[in-house]
């Protein structure tokens, strides 16, 4: 008998497809009619199409004409803000806070926030994203959907000082309580708002809690070049400055944003202590007109990822990580005046292995970002054979400008299905949408003239 004959039944095979590759310098590659082996949730193998033939396995999946690709990751979100999308459009960054979102968000629900995330969740798995990085209020129901809809995350509890010590400990007691939760497709983080909702004596005491229990940090700061001088004209010191002299440098911490990072700050992130990373969103750098993006090719040059992100859906209108691709790839071209950075090629390693260290999950054995022995089965299948995508002279180029969202055929988190030729098997869109209509009213009323934070940095 052969050893295919004897073995145990594998869980999943997926066979035919061209498989996006990272060789032993990470370069970007593809191997053509390729299978790749599901069991346990890994990835136990990647070999030839041919190799898999008559191999026992729980579920087959032919994707001939699809592109295997890792699992696409959002760095940094705000999911149930989907619930809020189109509300607040062409206004400055100060009006939009003060005068539609923050007032909107004193009136969540925790059914609000569980909507909402079901509804990011839906549109991120049809979208490809297998896991995302979010920072919110009310993160028990996140926590809730992320659960049962199979996506990974990592989730942290938002607070600001205004709530004191109260807020910091709520923040920690959840990270505390969801870490490992939901088959360790959770992992959690310390997420204090910014360095302008979150003052020195808070960050320190983050960052101690950070080291005390083993916890990463996620906030935003130095998010546009705005805030970077109001720190320097007010304390006289950058906002990435402040990270360091509070110690939350020295933690393994995820900094969303960061247009506002100038050359000072560079020295400082290179020789922090802990695992740095930075989540870029741009198409909201766009809506709101900053003059600057994030400096990827300087972060890169000094060793710190740099994931892709898309921000909350009530700055950015979508949660397509396609799009913020594509976009990083353009505007850093713009940016840098060389058509020769950012190629395709470097752009989906942001995507994939940038982004997967991004959030703390970049690990050879057990990680996500690639597809390769060893690595958690978090992948999706991509149709190529539209008009659009037709016909192919460089795979990746097709991928990170040609591809959309709406050609991910099949998205996979730990070995499971989460969608099967579009057909999303874990989320019930219509019900979703049909109570948060039914929310809405309520949700977007702005006469009580509450706000949770004021926006002056």
């Amino acid at each position: 008998m052969t050893p295919a004959a004897t073995e145990s039944p594998a869980d999943l095979v997926i066979t035919g497809c061209a498989v996006l590759t990272h060789d032993d310098r990470e370069r970007i590659g593809f191997a053509q009619d390729s299978a790749i082996v599901v069991r346990g949730g890994a990835v136990e193998e990647v070999t030839g199409a041919g190799a898999v033939a008559g191999r026992a396995a729980g579920e087959w999946i032919d994707a001939r004409g699809q592109v295997a690709l890792p699992g696409l990751i959002n760095c940094h979100t705000h999911a149930p803000m989907v619930a809020l999308r189109g509300l607040a459009e062409d206004l400055p960054t100060e009006e939009w806070f003060n005068d539609v979102i923050w007032p909107v968000e004193s009136n969540l629900t925790a059914r609000d926030v569980e909507l909402g995330a079901l509804l990011a969740c839906a549109e991120m798995i049809r979208g490809g994203v297998t896991c995302f990085a979010d920072h919110y209020f009310a993160m028990d129901e996140v926590a809730a959907v992320v659960a049962g809809c199979g996506m990974r995350a990592l989730l942290g509890e938002a607070f600001f000082s205004s709530q004191g010590a109260e807020g910091r400990e709520r923040s920690l007691a959840f990270a505390l309580r969801h870490r490992g939760a939901a088959d360790g497709r959770i992992t959690t983080a310390l997420a204090p708002h910014a360095p302008y909702t979150v003052d020195d004596t808070d960050l320190a005491a983050t960052a101690r809690l950070a080291h005390e229990h083993g916890l990463p940090v996620h906030l935003h700061a130095a998010e546009n070049r705005d805030q970077t001088e109001a720190s320097l004209a007010r304390h006289g010191v950058t906002p990435i400055e402040v990270l360091h002299r509070t110690g939350v440098l020295d933690t393994d911490v995820l900094i969303a944003h960061g247009t506002g990072i100038v050359e000072s700050d560079l020295p400082l992130l290179e020789r922090a202590d802990g695992r740095t990373a930075v989540a870029t969103a741009p198409r909201g750098y766009l809506k709101f007109a900053w003059p600057h993006t994030t400096p990827v090719r300087a972060l890169r040059d000094i060793g710190v990822p740099v994931g892709l992100a898309t921000d909350g859906a009530a700055s950015n209108n979508s949660l397509d990580v396609w799009e913020s691709m594509a976009l990083t790839s353009l505007i850093q071209k713009s940016t840098e005046g060389d058509p020769r950075w950012l190629t395709s090629r470097q752009a989906l390693h942001h995507a994939t292995l940038q982004s997967a260290r991004a959030v703390g999950l970049g690990g050879s054995v057990g990680g996500i970002g690639s597809i390769a022995p060893g690595r958690r089965a978090d992948l999706v299948l991509v149709d190529l054979t539209g008009p659009h995508t037709q016909p192919v002279h460089d795979l990746a180029a097709t991928l990170v400008h040609s591809a959309r969202a709406a050609d991910v055929r099949t998205t996979i988190v730990d070995g499971r299905v989460l969608m099967r030729d579009r057909e999303l098997l874990t989320i019930d869109v219509p019900e979703v949408v049909r109570e948060l209509g039914e929310r809405l009213p309520a949700l977007v009323d702005r006469s009580h003239g509450r706000r949770i934070q004021e926006y002056g940095t």
